[in-house]
C-alpha cells in the first residue's frame, strides 16, 4: 500500500501571537481544515506537518491563514474561505481584479467570480446566474460603488421585483416606498457595508443612489448610471425585457438571479431564463455561471446547495 502524501510548511517560532491565530482557540482552524480536506495536521512550534491526499492544499491554506492572521484573529470564515480557494484550485484574486470601496478592497474568491467582476467592467451587460451564497449580488453592488467613486457613472440604481416568496405578506403599512423596502434590504446591507450608513444615507436623499422595485422602472432611459436588477428570476417576461430597454447612453447593467428558483405564479415564466435564451450570443453582454462550489458563505450552506442539486439535477437557491 502506498504511503499517504506528505507536506509540511515551516513559519518559524518567532510570532506566537500569529501561529495562535493560525491555529485559532483549542486548535479549531486546524480541526476545520483536517475535517474539510481529510488530511491530518501535527504542529510543533511553527512547523505544520500534513498527511493525506489533499496535504498541498493544507499547506496552501496555512500560509494563506498566516498572512491574514497579521494584527488580527482568524475566523472560521476565514478559514472557510481559504479552503474554498484552495479546493477550487485557484490563487487568491490578484489585485488587478479587485474592486475598491471607501472601507477596502474586495477581492473575487476562485475563478468564477473573478471572471465576474472582469465581465462586468468589459461589458455593458452582464449576467450573474447561480445559487445562494456565491456573491452574486455583493459584487454587483461593489462594482456599482467603485464606478460612482471613479465617476465613471452619475448615480447607481438598485432594482428588485417586489415579489413575495412563497408567504403572504399581507398589509404592510407606509408608502408604496416603505412597503417594499424589505425586498430591498439586501441592497442596502452592501451598501452600508462598503460605504458606511451615514454616507447611504446621504447619496439616497440627494438620489445619487436610487433603490426601488422594479415597477418604478418603467417609462425611464437611464443615462450614466450603474444599475443592478437583483433576483430576476422573479420577473415575467414583459418586465425584464422592459427592465433591460430602460439601458441608456453611458450605463452599465448587471443583472443577477437563480434561473432554478422562483417565486412566480408556476403558470408564468421566468423572465430571466427567457432572456439568457432569447440573448443568447448577442455582442456586448457576458454571462457568468456560478455553481454550489462557489459558495462563500457558512460551510453548511454550500452542503444545503449541493444536495438540492442532487435532488434535482440542478442549482437552487437565491444570490
Amino acid at each position: 500500500m502506498n504511503a499517504a502524501p506528505e507536506s509540511s510548511v515551516d513559519f518559524g517560532a518567532e510570532d506566537n501571537a500569529r501561529l495562535a491565530a493560525v491555529c485559532g482557540s483549542l486548535d479549531e482552524n486546524l480541526h476545520q481544515i483536517e475535517n474539510r480536506l481529510g488530511i491530518e495536521i501535527r504542529r510543533r512550534s511553527g512547523r505544520f506537518a500534513l498527511r493525506g491526499a489533499n496535504a498541498a492544499a493544507g499547506v496552501a491554506v496555512l500560509r494563506q491563514l498566516y498572512e491574514r492572521a497579521g494584527g488580527r484573529p482568524v475566523t472560521p470564515e476565514d478559514v472557510h474561505l481559504a479552503i474554498q480557494e484552495s479546493g477550487m484550485g485557484a490563487e487568491p484574486a490578484p489585485d488587478e481584479h479587485a474592486v475598491e470601496t471607501l472601507r477596502g478592497l474586495i477581492r473575487g474568491r476562485g475563478a468564477n467570480q473573478q471572471q465576474y467582476l472582469a465581465a462586468i467592467r468589459a461589458h455593458d451587460l452582464t449576467f450573474g446566474i447561480g445559487p445562494a451564497g456565491t456573491g452574486k449580488t455583493y459584487l454587483a453592488v461593489a462594482c456599482a460603488v467603485e464606478a460612482m467613486q471613479r465617476e465613471s457613472v452619475r448615480r447607481l440604481v438598485l432594482v428588485r421585483p417586489a415579489v413575495e416568496a412563497g408567504e403572504r405578506l399581507g398589509f404592510l403599512p407606509g408608502d408604496l416606498t416603505q412597503k417594499v423596502d424589505p425586498y430591498l434590504r439586501p441592497m442596502y446591507d452592501a451598501l452600508y457595508e462598503m460605504i458606511g450608513f451615514d454616507r447611504v444615507a446621504r447619496l439616497i436623499e440627494r438620489n445619487v443612489i436610487e433603490i426601488a422595485p422594479l415597477a418604478f422602472m418603467r417609462g425611464r432611459t437611464l443615462n450614466e448610471a450603474f444599475i443592478i436588477l437583483d433576483e430576476a428570476q422573479n420577473t415575467t417576461v414583459e418586465q425584464i425585457k422592459m427592465f433591460l430597454t430602460r439601458i441608456g447612453f453611458g450605463s452599465r447593467a448587471v443583472v443577477t438571479g437563480d434561473i432554478t428558483q422562483t417565486d412566480l405564479p408556476s403558470h408564468r415564466q421566468s423572465g430571466l431564463r427567457h432572456a439568457l435564451e432569447v440573448l443568447d450570443g448577442v455582442k456586448g453582454i457576458a454571462v457568468t455561471r456560478f455553481t454550489a462550489r462557489d459558495v462563500v458563505r457558512h460551510p453548511l450552506v454550500q452542503r444545503i446547495v449541493e444536495a438540492y442539486e442532487r435532488d434535482s439535477g440542478v442549482g437552487g437557491g437565491e444570490s
